[in-house]
């Protein structure tokens, strides 16, 4: 199973980005999407930026993550 994690696009230079999701920053390739822009939401795969999604979209996919990832069934 693979799994892409929504993340923020904090800073670009070039085809490198720094990203952030929950707190957390770390570097992601924007080769595959050379139209990634600093303050977009994007998919990052194995390092990768693969897509761009709707930053209302991100924000809930990484709220049902941290549901999750704290055990709380009702998502709260």
């Amino acid at each position: 199973m693979c799994l892409a994690i929504p993340a923020k696009i904090v800073e670009l230079d070039g085809a490198r980005a720094v990203v952030e999701v929950g707190g957390l920053t770390r570097e992601a390739s924007t080769v595959l999407l050379p139209e990634a822009a600093v303050g977009d939401y994007v998919l990052i795969h194995a390092g990768f930026a693969i897509s761009r999604v709707d930053e209302r979209e991100a924000r809930e996919t990484i709220r049902l993550f941290e549901a999750m990832a704290g055990g709380d069934e009702a998502g709260e």
